[in-house]
């Protein structure tokens, strides 16, 4: 399965998202997210540009992914209703900056995939999107799931990050892995991308 599939969802996703930028009284949220897949192509293309040239694509997602995951932070501090966790998803991110530039500076290159960064990025994201369903849950009105963006959004993380966590957590250690089981790892990493 060709990584150029996943880069065709991201553009659909992307121009689907492009139609709505321009309506009015959108939810600021709403309005970032094209903003948001469009860098997420550029990132991918350039990545597919720098794999199909020799290069590696390391580096270059080793930052988009820590952005990816201060974005959906910031994302789910603005949707959810608690003052006391819009605080701490506040205070998170900032301790998640702090602990990414330590980590890089004097734990491991940027140059080779960073599976702690990842994975503590990825358990943040999970635990921030349980959260909002909690706190969905337990609202005492009714709300229309199926005209919530964020709902789907969180459904979508909660699903991706929770099935590629342990993919990701363990990645830098099955590098000697036989090739019949990277290549599965990537085929299930695609799809996971592509939902």
């Amino acid at each position: 399965m060709s990584p150029l599939i996943y880069i065709v969802f991201i553009a659909i996703s992307f121009i689907a998202s492009f139609t709505v930028y321009f309506q009015s009284g959108l939810i600021a949220y709403v309005r970032a997210f094209p903003i948001f897949l469009l860098c997420t192509l550029a990132v991918e293309l350039t990545a597919y540009h720098l794999g199909t040239n020799g290069r590696s694509p390391i580096a270059l997602y080793n930052f988009f992914t820590k952005v990816e995951f201060l974005f959906y932070m910031l994302l789910l501090r603005e949707v959810i209703q608690s003052r006391r966790m819009k605080r701490i998803i506040v205070y998170t991110a900032g301790a998640y900056i702090i602990f990414i530039v330590t980590y890089f500076l004097f734990i491991q290159k940027i140059s080779a995939f960073s599976a702690i960064t990842y994975a503590v990025g990825s358990l943040l994201i999970t635990i921030f999107c349980i959260y909002y369903f909690y706190e969905l849950f337990q609202s005492s009105r009714a709300v229309n799931l199926v005209r919530q963006p964020i709902f789907w959004i969180c459904a979508g993380l909660l699903f991706f990050y929770c099935c590629s966590f342990p993919i990701f957590g363990v990645l830098n250690y099955i590098t000697r892995a036989p090739n019949i089981v990277k290549k599965n790892i990537a085929v299930i990493l695609l799809l996971l991308n592509v939902f």
